[in-house]
């Protein structure tokens, strides 16, 4: 349970991955003219291209979560009592990874259920 979380911090988490490996291909690429001279440019320009092209892909996650966010229906979680934003039917809590639903079928359990199990504790 640990490693599951929200669906927009997972769309974030992505994006910052292939942030960081852009990063990473473009300094790895240009250290390739440090390390072997001219004919590391070939391996410079190779590293910066497939950089580039990772942070642009990382751009567009980014704006894609955005707007998904801003669609997003916010909720107060049951666990933790803070406002949260859910994808679809169901989502995790941004910040306790609860698992939340919207929709009844998918609900394990009904508010009588559980107004009853909390009159009994």
């Amino acid at each position: 349970m640990i490693f599951k979380s929200a669906k927009i911090n997972a769309f974030r988490t992505w994006g910052l991955l292939l942030t960081m490996v852009g990063m990473g291909l473009m300094i790895l690429g240009t250290a390739g003219i440090v390390f072997w001279g001219h004919a590391g440019k070939i391996m410079a320009a190779i590293g910066l291209v497939i950089g580039l092209i990772s942070m642009m892909a990382s751009l567009a996650i980014y704006f894609w979560a955005g707007m998904l966010s801003t669609s997003a229906v916010q909720v107060d979680c049951p666990e933790c009592n803070k406002m949260t934003k859910m994808l679809g039917k169901t989502d995790r809590c941004m910040f306790c990874h609860t698992i939340l639903t919207m929709d009844p079928e998918h609900a394990n359990i009904t508010s009588e259920q559980l107004e009853s199990q909390q009159l009994k504790q």
